[in-house]
């Protein structure tokens, strides 16, 4: 299988890096700017209390490497940005979001439409997820939600809280919808996995917006 890029190694990172471990994928790329904080541990399951204070994608690198010998891992100790999105995720067969903020995720999706590299969102906010491919054509996060809001209108999982066992649930489902083959252009199932009371998941079938600034024709021909 070609390399899978991470971009964030929390509690959607670290889940669904094992899951494309033991899905036999042989190449990955781990990109997080983060370091260990103690507050991390308990729903990052590839980091100790001996780690607090390394680098995310350094300590993960290592745990995956000595769990899967014949893992290739190349652990990139930076943040995803406007101008290096599309040189990060090139070559890839599809990334993985696991990144906990809304300018990062917009920024992810819009790559899509460049470098043609899927990009499987997910999202969760204390006792709900929310997990969906984005192909060529989208849909994309712009078709669902508008334009981004302002960052101190989402509540983040850093402020809002989240439950760990969802995230985990949502980051392996990531690495799964990644390994599926796309849905018909122009089209998406959303996975909304509520953990209210017993756990229970959805799916939204979801089309793409004719002239959509993030996956439309126009941005594509750009």
């Amino acid at each position: 299988m070609d390399a899978v890029a991470i971009v964030g190694m929390g509690g959607l990172g670290c889940p669904a890096s094992l899951t494309l471990a033991q899905a036999g994928v042989k190449r990955l790329t781990l990109i997080d700017g983060d370091r260990i904080e103690l507050s991390n541990l308990p729903r990052q399951p590839w980091y100790r209390t001996a780690d607090v204070g390394r680098t995310k994608v350094s300590v993960a690198a290592e745990r995956l490497t000595a769990a899967f010998p014949g893992l290739l891992v190349s652990a990139l100790f930076e943040h995803v940005r406007p101008e290096t999105v599309d040189r990060l995720l090139g070559g890839h067969r599809f990334a993985v979001d696991g990144t906990d903020g809304v300018a990062a995720k917009y920024l992810l999706s819009d790559s899509v439409a460049r470098t043609g590299v899927p990009v499987v969102f997910g999202g969760v906010v204390q006792l709900e997820a929310r997990v969906f491919r984005i192909a060529l054509g989208g849909p994309c996060l712009r078709c669902l939600f508008g334009e981004p809001p302002g960052a101190e209108d989402v509540p983040s999982c850093a402020r809002a809280g989240v439950l760990g066992a969802l995230a985990g649930v949502a980051g392996a489902l990531q690495a799964r919808l990644g390994l599926s083959p796309d849905d018909p252009p122009g089209s998406a199932r959303v996975h909304v996995i509520d953990a209210r009371g017993a756990l229970r998941a959805r799916l939204l079938s979801v089309s793409a917006v004719p002239g959509c600034p993030g996956c439309g024709r126009e941005r594509r021909a750009a």
